[in-house]
């Protein structure tokens, strides 16, 4: 990176110091790979495709036409209000520093389980997708592979191995794979939609604006019975769940040179151009789609049952093939935030066995035993939610329904602390992506409105156990806290305990072979 100077470099060191971190991990990510993990991740061609059935069996056209941007400026206000917080102070720790920081040991360990869990489980989700993608695409067409368990257990050890085999390498190829696959989402979004304005029997513009209400048998139940205008609120879930896992860009900030500049602009450039692409492929999509009636009635199976009625099938198949490959890039960059997480949370000591966690390879320059641990732990939830059901629900659908909770969450505690902290003496020095105080604090107000709205549509039926789930976890969480916890966890150096950590410091950067 030529405009990469020893002045930046120092000066990135210097931040990182500041905050009481050594530079363990290798700072070989530009400002566009720091856009890129966010935007993988992200992938509109894995939740938005994988999900679509919530806005097609939901509230039908006007799902995509209006819904979408909406939900996507519901993710937007989170991405800007973190944007200017992670400006400030750019660690792999993300969230969970911020809200140790702004708040304190509590609110920052509280973050780091809400992130850490929501981010394990997000990866299990995204390679399950992933499954479901290639057995309808390719598996049960072309091989005829039934889905069973086993099925599904053996394809996703492979896929999520291959994701930390590439991880524990080396972040310059994991940085060259993600860079690829912004390249590559980017590129298929666009020709799928063209190939779908192509297929369309006709431009039918009205149907993105019309309101229907499929809820119920006439859309599969993928949603239950109820109104027009809540099952339009719940057809919202579709983008919020889809533009998430932007605070990537924040958990790979010790990588990242420029840190204080590019994580910013990666975070909100991920979801801009996320949500414009999404909707021109969706949008497409729909108009692509003969009857939105019988669309509608084949639930999570749309996508294919489109596809298959209008597209050529070797132009289809292609498109298949590049949607899959973007899925499984999509992973890759799961394990490295889910990664970043633990090493980060696992260095200050709030983790089981946190010094093996916090080990970073000299030879890699990665958090190997993270890597591994985040990718074994998600496979494992996968096989061990699947076999126990509450009722006829799998437990991992009712875990899963918990994700995105637990992530927006872990969004919204730091910024809730920001918007209460900004000008005290806990947060007194803005970094160079500055909003000025009036607009941080109407993102953050407004970031707080969507977790509540987000909440309440997110524990509706079928998801109605996730109230449970996140109550019961508040209630686990405050008995660790003050029965264990409390006493034992240090939180991240504040203060004088920085300037203490300058010996180990050095040390640890030699170490790792840092200069």
């Amino acid at each position: 990176m030529s405009d990469y100077s020893d002045l930046d470099k120092k000066q990135d060191m210097q931040v990182l110091h500041s905050m009481g971190y050594a530079q363990e991990l290798e700072r070989r990510m530009s400002r566009f790979s720091n856009f890129a993990v966010s935007f993988s991740i992200i992938c509109i061609l894995s939740g938005g495709i994988n999900s679509l059935a919530q806005a097609t069996s939901g509230a039908g056209g006007a799902a995509i036409g209006i819904g979408w941007p909406l939900g996507c400026f519901i993710s937007l206000v989170f991405a800007v209000a973190m944007a200017q917080i992670s400006s400030a102070y750019p660690t792999a720790g993300g969230l969970y520093h911020w809200g140790s920081i702004l708040g304190n040991r509590f609110t920052g360990w509280l973050t780091a389980w809400f992130n850490l869990l929501g981010l394990v489980t997000v990866l299990g989700a995204i390679n399950v997708g992933t499954y479901y993608f290639f057995m309808g695409s390719f598996g049960t067409p072309y091989f005829g592979l039934a889905d069973t368990t086993l099925t599904r257990i053996i394809f996703l050890a492979v896929i999520t191995g291959a994701q930390a085999l590439v991880n524990h390498m080396g972040i310059g190829l994991t940085a060259k794979l993600t860079d690829f696959s912004g390249y590559l989402i980017f590129a298929t979004s666009i020709l799928l939609a063209l190939v779908c304005l192509a297929a369309a029997d006709s431009y039918d513009i009205a149907r993105l604006f019309t309101f229907s209400n499929y809820s119920g048998e006439a859309g599969g139940n993928v949603w239950p019975a109820t109104s027009g205008s809540w099952v339009f609120l719940l057809g919202l879930l579709l983008p919020i769940y889809t533009i998430t896992g932007y605070d990537a860009s924040a958990h790979t900030s010790e990588e990242t040179v420029k840190a204080a500049e590019s994580v910013p602009r990666g975070m909100v450039s991920s979801v801009l151009w996320s949500a414009l692409f999404g909707y021109i492929m969706l949008c497409s999509f729909v108009l692509m789609i003969p009857n939105m009636d019988e669309a509608a009635k084949q639930g999570w199976n749309v996508f294919f049952w489109a596809m298959d009625t209008q597209v050529h099938p070797v132009i289809k198949d292609v498109l298949y093939l590049a949607v899959l490959v973007a899925q499984w890039l999509c992973g890759l960059a799961t394990v490295t935030s889910v990664s970043r997480m633990i090493f980060a949370f696992s260095r200050d000591g709030g983790l089981p066995a946190s010094k093996a966690l916090a080990k970073v390879s000299p030879t890699y320059r990665t958090p190997v035993a993270a890597i591994w641990t985040g990718s074994i732990l998600a496979v494992l939830f996968v096989w061990g939610s699947s076999l126990v059901s509450i009722g006829e629900t799998p437990v991992y659908t009712i875990v899963v329904s918990c994700t995105v909770i637990f992530l927006f969450f872990s969004f919204a505690i730091p910024i809730t602390l920001g918007l209460l902290a900004w000008g005290t003496s806990k947060w007194d020095k803005m970094g160079p992506w500055d909003l000025g105080e009036g607009m941080f604090k109407l993102f953050a107000v407004l970031s707080i409105i969507a977790m509540v709205l987000i909440f309440v549509l997110g524990i509706q039926p079928p998801n109605d156990w996730a109230l449970y789930i996140t109550v019961g976890f508040l209630a686990l969480t405050a008995l660790i806290w003050f029965g264990f916890e409390k006493r034992r966890f240090r939180g991240p150096p504040i203060g004088e305990e920085v300037a203490r950590r300058q010996a180990e410091i050095a040390a640890a950067e030699k170490a790792v072979g840092q200069v």
